[in-house]
C-alpha cells in the first residue's frame, strides 16, 4: 500500500491548478516570470494537502473552505 500511496503523491505533483495567463490578468501592471506559475502551483498543492489532512483529522471525507 505504501508504494501505491507514494505513486499517488508523485502523480499529484503533475497536477496543474494554476494557469499562467490568469496570473497575468491578476497583476496586469507587472511582468510575470516564467517560474511563477510553477511556484504558485506548488503552494496551492501544499495548501490543499494541509487542508485535506485537517478534514481527515476531523473525520470528514469532504474538503470545505474552512479547512483552508
Amino acid at each position: 500500500m505504501k508504494v501505491e500511496y507514494k505513486k499517488l503523491n508523485e502523480e499529484k505533483k503533475d497536477v496543474k491548478l494554476i494557469v499562467a495567463s490568469n496570473i497575468k490578468q491578476a497583476v496586469p501592471e507587472l511582468q510575470v516570470a516564467s517560474d511563477v506559475p510553477e511556484a504558485l502551483n506548488d503552494k496551492a498543492l501544499e495548501i490543499l494537502k494541509q487542508a485535506s489532512e485537517r478534514a481527515k483529522m476531523n473525520g470528514r471525507r469532504t474538503l470545505y473552505a474552512r479547512d483552508l
